[in-house]
């Protein structure tokens, strides 16, 4: 089945953290630095913009333009001189806060999941970290009709050999990088999918969970767009708690989680009918070309 259809200035070498991410490699280094900064004052509750600027081996013209776009994400606040954490939902949702988190996990996942795509297929992605680690292996499976709201993996995919890809649009949230609201709902109603990918933010009493009633309101209208719902989940999201109830892992015609998931996670998911599959490590050390 076919779907129908700024930071500004230069940033400075940044090199204490790599995130390996599927962009270029000024978008990296950004990333990459923003999450170390959002990490370091949520671990000190607040530090001053020299101190980050002298830890990190920047100016502090990058600290405050770095620290602009993390309290415009609503991750901290910057004022006086001095970065202070925000106790919000939204730092566990921020692309930025998620992109370094588990990475081996999520590559083994995404690997594993590669494996249940067929040529010829239509998929729906999510905004999640987990399907961004599946770009850069779907040409593999080239050809391919990909729909996603996520700007990385519109960036990602964009003309690439074999890959169809359809834009959903609407409102921008930066804290996500993805668009959402009422007009990319309506887009997604519109088509019809072979497979949604996506992963989640929390799993207890085996139903996922969000923090957002937005991320909400668009993966469900893709997962009833889609005919084929696939989950991914490393082992940090069982038994953890959000607000917004999205499905029942029954929904799911399966489910991806890592080798460090517990057992009797998984045993209570298969004993329920759930097929559950656990990527192995050895994907993880797999290469694009292996992926096939």
């Amino acid at each position: 089945m076919t779907a129908s259809a700024d930071p500004s200035g230069e940033d400075e070498e940044f090199t204490g953290v790599s995130l390996d991410l599927p962009t270029d490699s000024r978008q990296s280094r950004q990333l990459a630095r923003q999450r170390a900064i959002t990490e370091a004052v949520m671990a000190e509750g607040a530090v001053r913009i020299e101190q980050l600027a002298e830890r990190f081996d920047i100016s502090q013209m990058t600290v405050h333009r770095d620290l602009d776009e993390l309290e415009g994400r609503g991750l901290l606040r910057k004022s006086r001189g001095v970065a202070t954490a925000l106790s919000t939902s939204l730092v566990e949702s921020s692309d930025v806060y998620r992109s370094g988190r588990q990475r081996a996990e999520k590559e083994a996942i995404a690997l594993a999941a590669i494996e249940f795509i067929e040529p010829g297929e239509s998929l729906m992605l999510d905004d999640s970290t987990t399907t961004l680690q599946m770009a850069r292996h779907l040409p593999g499976k080239a050809p391919l009709t990909v729909i996603t709201n996520v700007l990385p993996l519109m960036n990602e995919l964009t003309g690439v050999r074999g890959i169809t890809l359809l834009a959903l649009g609407g409102q921008y949230y930066n804290w996500c990088s993805a668009f959402m609201g009422r007009m990319t709902q309506q887009a997604i109603a519109r088509l019809q999918a072979d497979t949604f990918i996506m992963s989640t933010a929390a799993i207890s009493n085996d139903t996922v969970f969000h923090q957002t009633l937005e991320t909400v309101d668009i993966k469900r209208a893709m997962f009833e767009a889609s005919a084929r719902r696939i989950l991914l989940a490393d082992h940090t999201k069982f038994g953890k708690r959000a607000l917004h109830a999205l499905a029942s892992l029954t929904e799911f015609d399966l489910i991806i989680v890592d080798g460090r998931t517990p057992p009797e996670h998984v045993e209570r998911m298969r004993s329920h009918g759930i097929e559950v599959v656990v990527a192995s490590r050895h994907h993880a050390g797999r290469s694009p070309a292996d992926a096939n």
